[in-house]
């Protein structure tokens, strides 16, 4: 097997490319895929100095690596969100990653801010992944906000954005779906641009990229997404690509040429602002402070009864 580029012997085939690289062509194959995302969906400004949310897993790291490269001004973000050891891998992978190249990387753990990831499903009846996103989506505003980021880089890959899509179409989730785009606008002042530059970059791509940058990641998913609805749907949309390679593709970049714009008038009202921390909110509070005021009194109530 060659390499579509270069004529070389060929390390790696991408079928929904309909291409096969070496790892020297693979590399610059990657970075301009991610470059041109960029432009087309006009997501990040030239002069912009972008937050990148990194998690310390393939995705992230990727990303962040590909954004250095194509001469992007960054700055990491890790959050420690409190998962076991599983956190703490992922805390030490972000932390390797920066050090060993002289990167600025915002590291800030969810149980010094009050409260975990662990703590919030322990006292709750919320699945643990909707407690995660809870915290994760505030914390990015808010440390956006507060350094002055106009923009947030997040590693979604092309699975993901499938896999959600998919959900999304199942339940025809409408206002979702008119919210489903690789470049999401503030709605609130408070609020900054969020873009996905890995929406057209699968997994598998992802993985390569690192393998052969070199780059160390956690290779374990998430402890708490066992047995979670999008790996279902990852799992059906991954048999349809291998029997039709671009379908994934395919069916994500047509939905946000031809059917997502049909929907933004469905987005629904612009928040308003939390009483308890000012944050953007559709009610009183926000979900991240309703969370906090749910778990402090169930802990309260436990300590109570154990005096």
């Amino acid at each position: 097997m060659k390499c579509t580029r270069c004529g070389g012997r060929a390390e790696i085939k991408l079928r929904q490319h309909n291409a096969a690289f070496c790892r020297d062509c693979y590399v610059p194959f990657i970075q301009r895929q991610v470059e041109r995302s960029i432009s087309k969906q006009k997501m990040i400004e030239p002069d912009e100095h972008v937050l990148v949310a990194v998690s310390g897993g393939k995705d992230s790291l990727a990303l962040w690596d590909i954004l250095i490269e194509l001469g992007y001004q960054t700055t990491g973000l890790h959050l420690g969100l409190g998962i076991g050891e599983y956190s703490d891998r992922s805390t030490d992978t972000a932390l390797a990653f920066a050090q060993q190249r002289g990167l600025q990387l915002i590291n800030v753990s969810l149980r010094d801010e009050g409260l975990a990831v662990d703590e919030a499903t322990a006292f709750t009846n919320r699945p643990a992944c909707s407690a995660c996103g809870t915290l994760k989506r505030y914390y990015f505003d808010k440390l956006a906000l507060d350094r002055g980021f106009p923009v947030i880089a997040t590693g979604h890959n092309l699975d993901d954005e499938a896999a959600r899509l998919l959900g999304n179409v199942l339940h025809w989730q409408v206002e979702y779906l008119s919210r489903q785009h690789p470049v999401l606008q503030p709605t609130h002042e408070k609020f900054v641009r969020k873009v996905k530059p890995l929406y057209r970059t699968t997994e598998y791509e992802s993985a390569a990229y690192c393998f052969f940058r070199k780059i160390d990641y956690v290779i374990e998913e998430c402890p708490n997404s066992v047995g979670a609805t999008q790996l279902t749907h990852k799992h059906v949309l991954n048999q349809l690509e291998a029997a039709s390679p671009g379908s994934k593709l395919q069916f994500v970049q047509e939905f946000i040429d031809k059917a997502q714009p049909l929907l933004r008038d469905d987005a629904g009202d612009s928040p308003g602002t939390c009483e308890n921390c000012g944050m953007p909110s559709y009610s009183e509070l926000c979900a991240r402070c309703r969370l906090v005021r749910e778990v402090t009194a169930k802990r309260e109530r436990k300590e109570a009864r154990a005096s």
